[in-house]
C-alpha cells in the first residue's frame, strides 16, 4: 500500500516541474502516512483513493513545514528540518508550493470532496494559530485545549475519513466521527509519550512540549489536583528548560494524581466512540487499537 502512495505523491510533486522543490521534498521524512492509509483502507486502494490520499499527505507535509518554522524546530521525524538546513524562507515557500499543488490536484474531485478538504485546511490553520496563542501563557482549560486538537490535528483526519466514505457511498457522518475521534486520540497519546518516553526514543528531551509552552492534558489534569503552592510551582516551570529535579517533581506528581492515566482514559473513550461508529470494520478498528497501544 505505502509504495503506491509514495509513488503517487512523488508523481504529483514532479508535476510542479521545479527540480529544487522535488529535491527538497525528497529530504522530508514522510512518516506513517496515516491520512493516506486511512483513505486507501476505507476506499479499498482505488486509484481515486491513492490520489486523494497523496493530496492530503502533501497538505499535511505543508502544514508541518510551516509548523517547524513557527516552532524553530531543527529536526522533524529524526532528520534535519528544512528550515534548519535551508532557512525559514525556503521552508515557507516549499510549504506554499505543496499547498498550491495539492489544491490544483484537488479540483479533479467532485465538489463534496473538494469542499471537505478545503474546509479542513482552514480549520487546521485556525488550530495552528490557536496553538501558538495558547503557548503564550499557561492554559488550564481542558475544553479550549481539546478544541485546538480538534482543529489542528483532527480536522484533516476527519476529512480524510469522510471523503473516503463518500467515494464508497458509505455514511459520511459516521466515518467523519471516526476520523475526528481518531485524530484527537492520536494527539493525546502523542502528548502522553512526550512525558513517559526517554530522550533516545523521542529524539528530543522528555517533557519538551511543556518547555515549548504547550500545556497538554496531563499538565492540565495535574494542575487541577495541586494545592495553591503546587499550582504556582507548575506555572513557574512553564516555558522553562527544566532540570532533573524539576522534571522529577512533575513526573512524581503526575504519578500521584494519575494525570497520564486520566489522559489515556479520555483517548480510550474517544476511540471507543470511533469504533462504535464503524462497528464491524476490522481494518479501521485495528488502526484504533494500534494507535492506543503505542508504548508509554
Amino acid at each position: 500500500m505505502l509504495d503506491k502512495i509514495e509513488s503517487k505523491i512523488l508523481e504529483i510533486v514532479e508535476e510542479i516541474n521545479y527540480d529544487e522543490a522535488t529535491r527538497l521534498f525528497k529530504k522530508l521524512n514522510g512518516g506513517k502516512r496515516l491520512r493516506a492509509r486511512l483513505i486507501a483502507t476505507i476506499a479499498q486502494m482505488s486509484d481515486d483513493a491513492i490520489k486523494l490520499g497523496s493530496i492530503v499527505e502533501l497538505i499535511h507535509a505543508s502544514s508541518l513545514l510551516h509548523d517547524d518554522v513557527i516552532d524553530e524546530a531543527v529536526t522533524r521525524r529524526g532528520v534535519e528540518s528544512v528550515n534548519a538546513s535551508e532557512g525559514s524562507k525556503t521552508a515557507i515557500m516549499l510549504g506554499d508550493i505543496l499547498y498550491s499543488k495539492a489544491y490544483t490536484s484537488l479540483v479533479d474531485f467532485d465538489p463534496f470532496i473538494a469542499k471537505s478538504v478545503a474546509s479542513a485546511v482552514t480549520r487546521l490553520s485556525v488550530g495552528e494559530m490557536m496553538d501558538v496563542k495558547l503557548g503564550e501563557k499557561f492554559n488550564d482549560n481542558e475544553d479550549v485545549y481539546l478544541k485546538m486538537l480538534d482543529l489542528k490535528t483532527a480536522a484533516l483526519i476527519e476529512s480524510s475519513s469522510e471523503c473516503a466514505a463518500h467515494l464508497m457511498g458509505y455514511d459520511t457522518k459516521l466515518y467523519a466521527l471516526y476520523g475526528k475521534n481518531l485524530g484527537i486520540s492520536f494527539q493525546i497519546i502523542d502528548d502522553i509519550l512526550d512525558i513517559t518516553q526517554d530522550e533516545k526514543t523521542l529524539g528530543k528531551p522528555a517533557l519538551n512540549d511543556f518547555v515549548e509552552g504547550k500545556c497538554t492534558l496531563p499538565y492540565i489534569y495535574l494542575y487541577k489536583e495541586l494545592d495553591e503552592d503546587g499550582k504556582a510551582k507548575l506555572k513557574s516551570y512553564h516555558k522553562k528548560v527544566l532540570n532533573n529535579d524539576e522534571k522529577h517533581w512533575i513526573k512524581t506528581n503526575m504519578e500521584k494524581f494519575n494525570s497520564v492515566e486520566k489522559s489515556y482514559d479520555l483517548a480510550k473513550k474517544l476511540s471507543d466512540e470511533a469504533a462504535k461508529a464503524i462497528e464491524g470494520d476490522v481494518a479501521l478498528e485495528m488502526i484504533l487499537a494500534k494507535m492506543l497501544e503505542r508504548n508509554f
